[in-house]
């Protein structure tokens, strides 16, 4: 296919057990809205669709955790992970849910389809069972160790940890999530989808025909998959979530999950249709359509081996052009991690960050994970803000309004005769349309991204060699012509950034007054005119396009962090056993009294030890404890605290220690005094 008729574009439905944090725009939604903004700004029919993924087996873990039906977890996350897709700018055109009735109906039809032509295998097998709960265990609620890499925390269909993908029953020492009891095997019977019957196809598809043009993590990770022999597959399960398998003998059982999710880029695809008066079967049966999916590393094998067997089997539906998935995205050199709560989610970030979606848009494209795991840090986040986008777009776009609007009222001057540069810069603009698509046709956004960029640098030093400012003085007319051609540059930027700064680009365009359709101009208008943005119109005032982000702001989201591994460390702190017992002389050694602090100081080159002048009632006597990172000296002087004040004295650090005050820890990690919760007299005796 060399040029296709329509786009269908894809991105993996998120799970709605949760909201949506930047691993997720990065690995998938946001180079899927670059590549179908960019389609559709070159004149391309584009459909790209996504929806909720609302019958997982997660879902269900926290429905029951929550003590709330499987569907208010689907429709509270649902709105959310809607919502934060719509502030950051994805433009789908149209996001629908597995639980809508049209994604039931086709999900149903697609499987009994293959029903009908004999395309599943019918087997009776043991599966785990949890006497208790007295259900089949779906993967997701039996958890174990990893046969592959010792994991303990391995879940029965993929381990986190290294990658593999699992049947429950391969796991060692499996526990039921639901109870914690070890289940057992029953007998169940359920219909499989044999992938060895489509290995051959598989082989000649992928390993053949795309082993230039897919990426190579994608096209490693699945000739590894082929190499190692496809099984059979389930695509039933013994739920009540979920759509029922519409067969005689599928009663008490549903699609699984996997099967029903990617159907749903059909069934949203069919609404969207309905909705605007469209046939929705050319943009997934025609040959003349090219299909994307926009995935994560943890979907490759569901995107390029089962759901094109799926389609294959079925035999009237085109297979998937590109699956150009991204691996993962970690934050601060960890995995995130939704469950401790190590993730950036997209909510959070529009309230401490409101009105900077394209930072962040930005940030994670300039480092998106498009061949290896790759790092975000708040601080590589601040550094691209305040280097490039303030301090090379939004300093070039400043300067060109800024001084149009000082010069000129606002009004674009005449050009005069151009100079070689001026014609060396024009030419330059018209290259970097064909620069961009080649980079995102190739699903290389980062260096797509880097090329819009560029031609910001370009306007920077266009400025910087000529300097209209001290031209005004001496050759007005030379200075038009600077200002004429500097404003083609701004121009074209405010078409090129679209995709990528979508925010930026709609007030770049204001300010430019390039809105209405007399001036505003496509994509391919860059390459193709003379004129972008003619003499005589009338621009708008100065607006920043960017604002620097300060070092104490990205201080208070490190802290955050901090604050969530503590707590996480906490959670995950066992419990101390016991200690020997002892006898009620023993205890009554201990002389234990209410004291209040009259003094404090930190002590010095120390980063954990106060001084303090404790009023025992007996005495005033020096006691060293190591809370100064958890409290200042002046917000402890006067507070009452408990004392073993019969604890032999210790030199700490050349000063001599005279008892000990009591503490614990919150669950966050922040130490706290035991101490009286009304005011006593110090020296009196706790027993």
């Amino acid at each position: 296919m060399n040029t296709p008729k329509r786009y269908t574009i894809t991105a993996a439905l998120p799970y709605t057990n949760g909201p949506i944090h930047i691993g997720h725009l990065a690995g998938v939604y946001v180079p899927a809205d670059i590549y179908a903004r960019y389609k559709r700004l070159t004149g391309n029919d584009v459909a790209f669709i996504c929806g909720s993924d609302e019958h997982g087996v997660p879902i269900t873990i926290k429905a029951k955790k929550e003590g709330v039906s499987p569907q208010d977890i689907v429709d509270k996350y649902h709105a959310i992970i809607k919502k934060s897709f719509e502030d950051f700018g994805i433009t789908f055109d149209n996001y629908s849910r597995t639980t809508a009735k049209i994604h039931h109906e086709t999900a149903s039809e697609f499987f009994k389809t293959l029903y009908d032509k004999h395309e599943f295998v019918e087997e009776v097998t043991e599966q785990l069972y949890d006497e208790e709960a007295n259900q089949f265990l779906a993967d997701r609620f039996v958890t174990g160790t990893c046969p592959k890499c010792a994991n303990e925390e391995a879940y029965g269909d993929q381990c986190e940890n290294c990658g593999s993908s699992l049947n429950a029953t391969d796991l060692i020492n499996p526990k039921s999530a639901i109870t914690g009891n070890v289940p057992t095997l029953k007998e169940t019977k359920h219909w499989f989808l044999p992938l060895n019957k489509h290995e051959d196809f598989l082989k000649e598809w992928i390993l053949k025909g795309h082993k230039k043009d897919w990426k190579p993590n994608v096209y490693g990770q699945v000739k590894s998959w082929i190499d190692d022999g496809l099984r059979p597959r389930a695509v039933t399960r013994d739920l009540d979530w979920g759509i029922p398998v519409p067969v005689p003998g599928g009663e008490g059982k549903v699609l699984y999950v996997w099967f029903d999710a990617p159907i749903g880029y059909i069934s949203a695809t069919k609404e969207w249709a309905e909705k605007a008066g469209k046939d929705w079967k050319p943009y997934w049966k025609d040959l003349d359509t090219k299909l994307v999916h926009f995935i994560g590393k943890d979907n490759i094998v569901f995107h390029c081996i089962i759901f094109p067997a799926m389609l294959k089997a079925e035999g009237s539906y085109i297979l998937p052009d590109n699956v150009p998935a991204n691996e993962f995205l970690n934050l601060e050199g960890k995995k995130l991690s939704t469950s401790k709560n190590w993730a950036v989610w997209l909510p959070d970030y529009l309230e401490d960050f409101p009105n900077q979606q394209d930072v962040l848009r930005y940030a994670l494209t300039a480092n998106a994970p498009e061949s290896k795991d790759n790092d975000f840090t708040w601080k590589d986040f601040q550094a691209r803000n305040n280097n490039e986008l303030v301090a090379i777009f939004g300093n070039f776009i400043n300067r060109v309004v800024v001084l149009t609007n000082k010069y000129y009222d606002g009004i674009i001057p005449e050009s005069s005769e151009f100079s070689e540069v001026d014609n060396e810069t024009l030419a330059a603009i018209k290259a970097y349309p064909s620069v961009i698509e080649s980079s995102i046709d190739r699903y290389r956004f980062r260096e797509a991204s880097q090329e819009l960029m560029n031609l910001a640098r370009l306007g920077n030093k266009y400025l910087a060699d000529e300097e209209p400012w001290k031209l005004i003085k001496t050759d007005e007319v030379r200075t038009k012509t600077i200002m004429y051609v500097a404003l083609q540059i701004a121009s074209a930027l405010a078409t090129l950034s679209e995709p990528f700064l979508p925010f930026t680009s709609k007030k770049l365009k204001s300010i430019l007054n390039i809105t209405s359709s007399a001036v505003e101009m496509s994509w391919s208008d860059i390459s193709t005119k003379s004129v972008l943005i003619p003499s005589g119109h009338q621009i708008g005032k100065g607006e920043l396009l960017f604002s620097k982000i300060e070092d104490k702001t990205i201080q208070e989201q490190l802290d955050k962090l901090e604050a969530s591994k503590k707590a996480n460390e906490a959670a995950n702190k066992e419990i101390e056993p016991q200690k020997d017992l002892i006898s009620f002389e023993d205890f009554t050694k201990l002389d234990i009294r209410v004291g209040t602090i009259l003094e404090a100081e930190k002590m010095p080159k120390t980063k954990k030890l106060l001084i303090l002048k404790v009023d025992t009632g007996i005495d005033t006597r020096t006691i060293v404890s190591g809370i100064a990172e958890s409290f200042t000296p002046e917000e402890i002087i006067g507070k009452q605290v408990t004392v073993l004040v019969n604890l032999a004295p210790r030199a700490l650090r050349g000063v001599e220690s005279e008892g000990m005050i009591l503490m614990t820890e919150t669950p966050e990690g922040k130490l706290v005094f035991v101490n009286p919760d009304t005011a006593v007299n110090s020296g009196l005796q706790i027993s």
